[in-house]
């Protein structure tokens, strides 16, 4: 049995008591609720003014809101899945897993344009409105989608491929190992997600330095997007453990064999969820612009009610 089961293994018999259980479950639906009611609101506010969906910058802000929101919804219904139903029909749990992981591999992708896209307003101000049009940034979504796609469908063929259609009718606990269990999908994987770290932070190191060394002597507004950098590339470091999430469960399990699921929750938390409270953070609160609009919202609904 290879590394990757073993983990499988340990994390299906590690069961917790349920007081434990319900903690926990309780703690992921409140933290899923908060993040998606700040995110709806921000959503509204875009929708609502047109200086938004006009912006590049907004329209990449927004399209990582939606994929947030989207990923959080799906990680923690798969979250409390394992919690009640346990085990799940092995074709529902693909499109449940294909959708999470499309998601989750979006967010460094999409957080590296938006570091881009500032390098681009601070270094070559006068270029800015050539370079970064609408038409450009929703093709660049559509880029990072496909990115993601091309990394994450090939699991898919390949399981086609190597496991017999009884297997697709089994319930199995839902996990990228279990509904993809093929080895060769590891090193794919593994290969895949150096690539993706080293080239999104050669983005992040190349952009926030030449902003460092432009805002040496510029003006305030120049420092808080060297700052809006620093923001950024707190929430990519966290977001991008992902990329190295399967060698660091392997770690926990060697570390910590007691307590292997509690490790895995905190991971959990402080991965998945943490990096999707930052952008409204960023955006929400920082951004006098979105700031202002999120306020006059805000307030003509206590108005009105």
């Amino acid at each position: 049995m290879n590394l990757s089961s073993t983990n499988v293994t340990v994390f299906i018999q590690s069961r917790d008591s349920f007081t434990k259980a319900v903690t926990k479950n309780v703690i992921v639906v409140v933290l899923s609720i908060s993040i998606n009611y700040i995110n709806a609101g921000l959503i509204h506010t875009f929708c609502k003014h047109q200086i938004f969906y006009m912006n590049p910058r907004y329209i990449l802000f927004i399209h990582l809101v939606v994929n947030d929101m989207i990923q959080v919804t799906l990680t923690v219904t798969l979250f409390l899945i394992s919690y009640t139903i346990y085990k799940l029909n092995v074709s529902v749990c693909c499109i449940f897993i294909l959708i999470a992981l499309f998601t989750t591999e979006n967010t460094p992708l999409n957080l590296a344009c938006m570091v881009v896209e500032c390098y681009i307003a601070i270094c070559i101000p006068l270029r800015h409105v050539q370079i970064c049009t609408v038409k450009r940034t929703l093709m660049l979504i559509g880029l990072i989608w496909a990115t993601s796609m091309l990394s994450v469908l090939p699991d898919l063929f390949i399981t086609l491929a190597t496991e017999p259609l009884d297997f697709f009718n089994s319930k199995v606990f839902c996990l990228r190992e279990t509904v993809f269990p093929s080895a060769l999908i590891t090193k794919k994987r593994d290969i895949t997600y150096t690539v993706f770290l080293v080239i999104v932070w050669l983005i992040i190191f190349y952009s926030y330095f030449r902003i460092l060394f432009t805002v040496k002597t510029a003006s305030k507004k120049n420092k808080k997007a060297r700052n809006t950098i620093l923001l950024h590339g707190f929430q990519l470091l966290l977001c991008m453990t992902t990329y190295v999430a399967p060698r660091l469960f392997s770690v926990l399990l060697q570390w910590f064999p007691q307590t292997y699921t509690d490790s895995v929750f905190a991971y959990y938390i402080i991965v998945q969820m943490l990096p999707r409270s930052i952008s409204p953070i960023i955006y929400g609160v920082r951004d006098n612009t979105f700031r202002g609009y999120l306020k006059r919202y805000l307030l003509c609904r206590v108005s009105i009610n």
